[in-house]
């Protein structure tokens, strides 16, 4: 039989003396050692036991030699240490030139399908992704938001005006052929842009549709398992030339639902985006950032030396476009903007989806547009307006996205549904054979690119400690960002100037470089010696070895003339740096018949220890990290076995996917 010692309220010794707790089992210790009867009245009560135990127990918290010591390190960690992958710029049926080009698929749709669900495609063709996204911004189209689904339901508030009528008339049919005049019937009113408004001002439609849309967002927010944030795509184009931003609001549907989303029907300039954007923080107590897209179909405009008003860029306008737009889309389906070959002639890899031929308008391409149109120039030419402004209107870090209109984010190149959904997935000649530019200039074929050249780029990828709407905003509003054209390989790099090699092996490599340098994205000044980067990379669980790391690194130099060099860094299969680059080419398993690879080739890890070897402490500089897999199939390969088809002509039918990280920027001391 087991008996409960009967003890006093008040705790006493064996002889029934009061005393404290803490004396009680100080002495109750000494007592183990040299007394038998109290080994056997402690055996006899296991309640005095618990209790010494206990109190020793939080006594034993202050015999750490500092006593404010906490013994898990993770308590005071406050950095981020996960990476998520995302997609900022997603279409639906909600956009007017998605849903009148065959798109049938919902918000409500993209955010399931975003999450790992089955979803059918608006072609009936079922899909799925290999791993869901982490986060999704659907960014439907402001102009006329939810034009195709108003005239599915025969909205009778649209019905009521003479244009809106005069659309469903032709679009009632609903054949293919019909849906098609009724693209170009819709496309001539928003061509006229602000000349002859917005045919539907006087309706409710926009705050309706976006209403809606903030409902999907709102109902498949997660919190620390999915972020469906808030936004959409203001879509200036004066005369056809891309000036395109998605709108990405950091908050929920209450501050959201207090506006409605600035159009390119009141303004195709971004400046007065950009007040409006100012209007609405002051208004809802919110946060909101735009992202610039597809520069290289700007014909020069996306980083121009003038404001779209035709002013010389200043201080004021300088620090207002880095206050709005921290990142830069620098990859997506149509093209890669990261360089171009001609402005980066000793890069070997510049040449990576260049659509370098158009714009959406009837100007034709000329090559002193260029400069202005690529990541990598704008960065070198924003340290020069840093050193006459003292401002950089370009210090953007860089993310990619997909720009898909048929509401699917696929990324990867088996598994890719087009640009819109009359292309996706189809032997019929449309998937390649599509004319995506060069429609306003039908007799000169020398700015037409067709779908076949389309990427199935990209993704956005944040560094952030929490899978929540105001963290992924934060990671893009301190540039903690990266671009991948689709994988999901994962990169970090650090600088500093204290760093040392054997630091890049620390098992609290982050905790250690976050206190002693800064990520990317961030800014070092005053440096006397040469910054050391640390840089790690590994591969796409479900993707390809690595091939290489570089380091890209651009200045100004003491004539006041930018200039860029790429350093490889990092090379697989044990390949020397030769004079900065790996020696030899990495290989390729591609076996193009069946669209397989292997990865016998390459390297699944990569990481380096870099100082740049010609620094100048008096010179402006940034560095950002490409990493580059190794050759793989590209989606119209896949698509080539897959249906029994020719491969398009003039397309390689293999690729090396990369991811570009957010810069570095190094300031002289002032």
């Amino acid at each position: 039989m087991i008996r409960a010692w009967p003890f006093p309220t008040t705790p006493t010794d064996l002889n029934g003396n009061s005393r404290s707790s803490d004396r009680r089992c100080a002495e109750n210790r000494e007592d183990l050692e040299v007394s038998r009867i109290t080994i056997k009245a402690l055996l006899l009560s296991g309640t005095a036991l618990f209790v010494c135990q206990t109190v020793a127990a939080q006594e034993l918290v202050g015999m750490a030699p500092d006593p404010d010591a906490e013994y898990s390190p993770y308590i005071s960690h406050d950095y981020p240490n996960q990476v998520f992958f995302g997609d900022t710029h997603l279409h639906t049926a909600f956009s007017a030139d998605a849903g009148l080009a065959g798109a049938t698929r919902t918000p409500d749709d993209a955010f399931r399908f975003a999450k790992g669900e089955t979803v059918t495609s608006s072609h009936g063709i079922k899909a799925r992704l290999q791993r869901p996204l982490d986060f999704l911004v659907v960014a439907d189209h402001a102009e006329n938001l939810g034009l195709y689904i108003a005239l599915d339901e025969e909205d009778a508030e649209v019905l009521a005006t003479d244009w809106g009528k005069g659309l469903f008339d032709i679009f009632a049919p609903r054949t293919h052929e019909a849906v098609a005049q009724a693209y170009v019937y819709w496309g001539d009113a928003f061509s006229m842009g602000g000349e002859a408004g917005d045919p539907l001002a006087d309706t409710s439609l926009q705050e309706t549709m976006w209403h809606r849309l903030t409902d999907a967002a709102e109902q498949h927010n997660d919190p620390g398992a999915f972020s469906a944030l808030i936004g959409y795509e203001w879509t200036a184009g004066p005369s056809g030339n891309n000036l395109h931003r998605v709108v990405m609001m950091r908050d929920d549907k209450e501050a959201a639902d207090q506006v409605v989303p600035f159009s390119a029907y009141d303004s195709e300039d971004p400046e007065d985006l950009w007040d409006w954007m100012e209007t609405y923080e002051g208004l809802t107590g919110g946060r909101v950032l735009s992202i610039p897209h597809n520069g290289n179909l700007s014909n020069g405009l996306m980083f121009d030396d003038k404001t779209l008003s035709g002013a010389p860029l200043d201080v004021a306008y300088a620090e207002r476009r880095m206050r709005w737009e921290p990142v830069y889309e620098v990859t997506q389906i149509k093209g890669d903007g990261e360089a171009h070959p001609m402005l980066s002639p000793d890069d070997a890899f510049a040449d990576y989806g260049t659509w370098d031929k158009g714009s959406f308008g009837p100007e034709l391409k000329t090559p002193e547009m260029l400069p202005r149109e690529y990541a990598r120039e704008a960065l070198k030419r924003g340290l020069a307006y840093a050193e006459s402004l003292g401002t950089n209107p370009f210090k953007f870090g860089m993310v990619g996205s997909t720009d898909s209109h048929t509401a699917l984010a696929t990324t990867t190149e088996d598994n890719y549904f087009g640009k819109v959904s009359m292309v996706e997935p189809t032997n019929d000649p449309v998937r390649f054979d599509e004319q995506i530019t060069g429609r306003f200039t039908p007799d000169d074929p020398s700015d037409d690119i067709l779908h076949a050249e389309g990427l199935a780029s990209g993704l956005a990828a944040v560094w952030s400690r929490e899978n929540t709407r105001e963290a992924i905003w934060d990671a893009f509003a301190r540039k903690e960002v990266f671009a991948t054209t689709g994988t999901r390989l994962r990169v970090r790099v650090f600088a500093g100037a204290d760093f040392a090699a054997e630091d890049l092996e620390r098992s609290d490599f982050a905790a250690y470089a976050y206190a002693n340098g800064v990520p990317m994205g961030g800014d070092l000044s005053g440096l006397t010696v040469a910054p050391k980067l640390m840089i790690r990379a590994l591969r796409d669980p479900d993707a390809a070895n690595l091939d290489r790391v570089q380091v890209v690194k651009g200045w100004l130099d003491a004539n006041g003339e930018t200039q860029e060099r790429v350093y490889d860094v990092a090379c697989s299969d044990g390949r020397a740096i030769v004079d900065g680059a790996c020696e030899g080419d990495v290989g390729n398993t591609v076996d193009v018949s069946t669209a397989t690879f292997t990865n016998a080739i390459g390297a699944p890890y990569l990481d380096a220890f870099w100082q740049d070897p010609e620094f100048d402490p008096a010179q402006r500089a940034f560095y950002y990290v490409r990493v580059l897999e190794i050759p793989t199939p590209r989606w119209t390969t896949y698509d080539a076995v897959f249906f029994g088809i020719n491969l398009p002509e003039a397309i390689e039918p293999t690729h090396q996917e990369r991811a570009y990280t957010s810069p570095i920027w190094v300031t002289p001391a002032s």
